[in-house]
């Protein structure tokens, strides 16, 4: 049933004189009612009402406009939509407890008029149902029924407010250039001449000369035309800084926020200075609707948490993902010489998992506590996917969330036409046909490795290096239709994601400090030569992220047993190589015959197809939205897939050029 708009309710409180703030609020409760979508419906009706009863509109109108010449419109102007200087942390700290006790509302400050206006996330709903047009009939009917005098005195006074507005806000433009963590990102910045501290003259010399003009309309005004060059100009340096913030420089959630807020703050200069030298009446009463309702949405979102973790941590997410996709590029082959050196480097880390394999389970063979029992399994996996690193070795399951950060990045570059979603498809299949080449490489030397211990401990011991229970759990702990071996890789598959976000933390946050400068001045350091103390300065700045990946890596599989120990649930990891490794040590300390092991190696790659796919599908959706993209056309791009593996299937796991491809090449060699 349609909600009508109850004017009886309004119309009392015109006529009994009540305050025009507490009418504004019974107003807006009238067109929100229930949040039932029919606001703009509403809104219509009000204003036949209003304009239905010539004494009630006369007297709202100049009611409202003195109101509004007696209330501080400078607070929301300066404060709603732009970031507060106090940090993330503390900004995030603020809004928690403001949200469990609320502060006192200023009725006499814009701010805290539109904060007892607009005070539901629901509110964005209905008020977007509200076209600009409703807006300015509710306001063009006010004032046409307004006194002269007053109605020019509240347009002074809207002027005024916005002149100061502007005044501080390219100061604080200015200021922001000496904060530390942007003038480690771009030294020039110390620049007397640098564009922010340009803006803020051009802007003081603007307001100066427009307040004189509101007292004499006979000086001529300012050109603006300078101040939106130092704008653009503006823009041009954030943009720089964001993208050496993301790029080899490093980034902070410090100076993602501080950035975000300089974005905002040059955008509402950007809304002050349009709404001030626009001459037309009804092009400046459009402008500054506009302005008003993006202060009513902030105003919603005042006090969100979510909205402030969105926007501060969207440029250091992007700085992570970045530093993936620089080393993920390595994880790419695209021929068959960058195909066999992948596997070559599995193949190596295989030996070690499978001598990981064999001290996990004498770990656990031991009886230790589970509380101990999980510190040495985890520094035996942590230690040892360390040692894989440090040698040059390749962990197959390690690449996802490097090569899901390029493959967003090719999405980024543009994804229009079939041409690009060729290319992505293309893309696609080199890093499955990677992944899928060290897996063969871990799993195949894990097996070997594994068979060779298991029968030489026989041999000189003359008894199984497993017991007959020992090779039971093992090979029932890789059966996906005997227990929860592949929601355990899925598992694994989540902690593969999760140390990738912290390798690239690492590596962000290596840049960020500058690591290998200061370990190249370091007290401690200097007993060594130069040559060897520059060398270990950048190796470590380099890998400090892959070794603190790798080993906290280690720790999250390692770990996961005794967490659900802790919560009585049922929660195990499986992973394709360690895996493997057990397959290999229990087939050759029992018998299983040739059938059964192939079908337990099939067992082992479906569960090292849900570690890398698990992993690579949540550190491409991270990528993607840190880069503010997506994949537009899936079903474009899972048509170019196809059609590939239709052209070459041998393609998907071996590098290999069709046929169309080869006599183009030949073709093009010619010319």
């Amino acid at each position: 049933m349609t909600s009508h708009f109850n004017a009886e309710r309004l119309q009392e409180d015109f006529e009994q004189e009540v305050p025009v703030l507490d009418a504004l609020i019974d107003l807006i409760d009238e067109l929100r009612k229930h949040d039932d979508g029919n606001a703009s419906k509403r809104l219509d009706e009000l204003l036949d009402m209003i304009e239905a009863n010539p004494k009630l509109r006369a007297k709202f109108s100049q009611e409202f406009h003195s109101w509004l010449i007696d209330l501080n419109l400078y607070p929301a102007l300066v404060s709603l939509g732009i970031f507060s200087r106090r940090g993330l942390f503390s900004e995030f700290m603020t809004r928690l407890y403001d949200k469990v006790n609320p502060p006192p509302v200023d009725r006499e400050s814009s701010r805290g008029v539109l904060t007892l206006l607009f005070h539901r996330q629901s509110d964005k709903k209905w008020l977007a149902t509200i076209t600009p047009e409703q807006w300015l009939r509710l306001y063009q009917t006010l004032v046409d029924h307004t006194a002269a005098d007053t109605l020019q005195t509240a347009i002074n006074h809207f002027r005024q407010q916005c002149l100061y507005a502007l005044e501080m806000l390219a100061i604080w433009v200015a200021a922001e250039e000496l904060e530390p963590g942007l003038m480690r990102i771009d030294r020039r910045l110390v620049n007397i001449d640098s564009a922010f501290i340009g803006l803020q003259r051009e802007v003081r010399l603007f307001t100066q000369t427009e307040f004189d003009r509101i007292q004499d309309p006979d000086i001529p005004s300012y050109d603006p035309e300078h101040i939106w060059v130092m704008l653009d100009q503006c823009h041009e340096q954030v943009a720089r800084l964001r993208r050496k913030g993301a790029g080899a420089a490093g980034s902070s959630v410090s100076v993602a926020h501080l950035l975000e807020r300089l974005e905002q703050t040059l955008g509402r200069i950007e809304e002050l200075l349009s709404i001030l030298i626009t001459e037309e009446t009804q092009e400046v009463e459009r402008k500054s609707m506009a302005l008003w309702k993006t202060l009513m949405i902030s105003a919603i979102d005042k006090n969100s948490l979510y909205a402030l973790m969105r926007n501060s941590i969207g440029m250091l997410s992007r700085s992570i993902t970045q530093n993936k996709s620089d080393h993920g590029e390595h994880y790419i082959s695209r021929d068959k010489s960058s195909f066999y050196a992948l596997f070559r480097s599995a193949a190596g880390a295989g030996f070690i998992i499978a001598l990981m394999g064999l001290l996990k389970i004498s770990i656990v063979d031991m009886g230790f506590s589970p509380f101990k029992e999980t510190v040495l399994v985890s520094l035996n996996y942590g230690l040892g996917f360390v040692l894989v690193h440090l040698l040059h070795f390749t962990i197959a399951t390690k690449q996802p969330a490097m090569t899901a950060a390029s493959f967003a990045g090719e999405v980024e570059q543009g994804e229009n036409g079939r041409a690009a979603h060729r290319k992505l498809a293309s893309l696609l299949i080199d890093v499955n046909r990677s992944q899928w080449a060290a897996v063969w490489g871990n799993v195949s030397t894990a097996i070997i490795l594994a068979a060779i211990i298991a029968m030489g401990a026989a041999w000189v011991t003359g008894r199984p290096l497993l017991n007959p229970a020992n090779v039971s759990y093992q090979l029932h702990a890789i059966n996906p239709f005997e227990g929860l071996a592949l929601f355990y890789a899925a598992i694994a598959g989540v902690w593969l994601f999760c140390s990738g976000i912290i390798a690239g933390y690492f590596d962000n946050r290596a840049d960020y400090l500058e690591m290998e400068l200061r370990l190249q001045q370091h007290p401690l350091l200097q007993w060594l030569k130069e040559d060897h103390r520059n060398n270990f300065a950048k190796y470590m700045h380099e890998n400090s992220g892959a070794i603190a990946g790798n080993f906290f890596f280690g720790v999250l599989l390692g770990t996961t047993g005794y967490i659900g120990y802790l919560l009585n649930l049922p929660l195990d990891i499986r992973h394709v190589a360690f895996s493997s490794a057990n397959l290999g040590y229990s087939a050759f300390s029992a018998p299983i015959g040739i059938l059964d092991f192939l079908i337990y190696l099939i067992f082992v790659l479906m569960i090292g197809f849900v570690n890398l796919w698990v992993s690579f599908s949540l550190a491409l959706l991270v990528a993607l939205r840190s880069r503010g993209t997506q994949i537009s056309r899936f079903s474009i791009l899972l048509s170019s897939i196809w059609e590939q593996i239709k052209e070459n299937p041998v393609r998907v796991f071996f590098p290999v050029t069709t046929m169309q491809e080869a006599l183009k090449e030949e073709s093009e060699d010619k010319h």
